[in-house]
């Protein structure tokens, strides 16, 4: 079965044109050329949405924050025309897992694509495999089975990507792990499409979530990041 793909995009030559690269590919693409279309084609079957950030009726962060906030852990992948770091980080900090700033090529768009659906579909696949696993720390307990994280019984809303750091650093527990193997665990990739500072922000989302827990993620100068006992 196609991967779905939404693409909420006002400027339409480019949405065509990328619509086709992403159909010739083999997806399912449905487009959105505003915030109210983008609420109303956006469901549970969606796989990943392609986001631009300046919209007729609002901005993108809007959309991304009301999927976070409804507990959507589909992968969202900004299209941003303005390289700056402070929108990027911005997007990041809010619960975007990628970005892709314009004009971009079209290869290097597949393959975030591709990148952020097979993370995303192997994640739903290892909660799977790992049912009744609980490793609890401090008020907090991550739950391998259904892939979540909860304080004092609360849910709490993550991302996809956070819930595989959390994961990728709980299987090391006590370990040293450099940043460069994480962002190579996380990404699949060696770090071709990926910001250093992209790991910091969501290090520091995660530390910001668990709260006083957040002190057992701990940070080792020049080397990483450990998870300690």
């Amino acid at each position: 079965m196609a991967h779905k793909i939404l693409m909420v995009e006002d400027d339409f030559a480019l949405a065509m044109g990328t619509e086709y690269a992403l159909t010739s590919e083999g997806y399912a693409v449905t487009t959105a050329g505003n915030l109210a279309q983008a609420r109303e084609k956006f469901d549970d079957s969606i796989d990943l949405v392609l986001l631009d950030v300046m919209l007729p009726d609002g901005t993108g962060f809007e959309f991304c924050k009301e999927l976070r906030e409804k507990n959507s852990d589909v992968p969202i992948i900004f299209l941003t025309a303005v390289a700056e770091e402070a929108n990027i980080v911005q997007g990041l900090e809010i619960g975007a897992d990628d970005y892709v700033t314009k004009p971009y090529r079209v290869k290097e768009l597949l393959a975030r694509v591709a990148v952020n659906i097979r993370r995303y579909t192997q994640a739903r696949q290892t909660s799977q495999e790992n049912s009744n696993r609980v490793v609890t720390f401090g008020n907090t307990a991550y739950d391998g089975e259904a892939f979540v994280l909860t304080q004092h019984g609360e849910k709490l809303d993550c991302t996809t990507s956070e819930l595989r750091l959390l994961r990728f650093l709980l299987q090391h527990r006590g370990q040293v792990i450099s940043r460069s193997a994480i962002m190579e665990q996380l990404y699949d990739i060696d770090g071709e499409f990926f910001e250093d500072n992209t790991l910091s922000v969501y290090i520091k989302r995660l530390r910001q979530k668990l709260g006083e827990d957040g002190a057992y993620i701990e940070t080792v100068r020049g080397m990483g990041y450990r998870f300690r006992k």
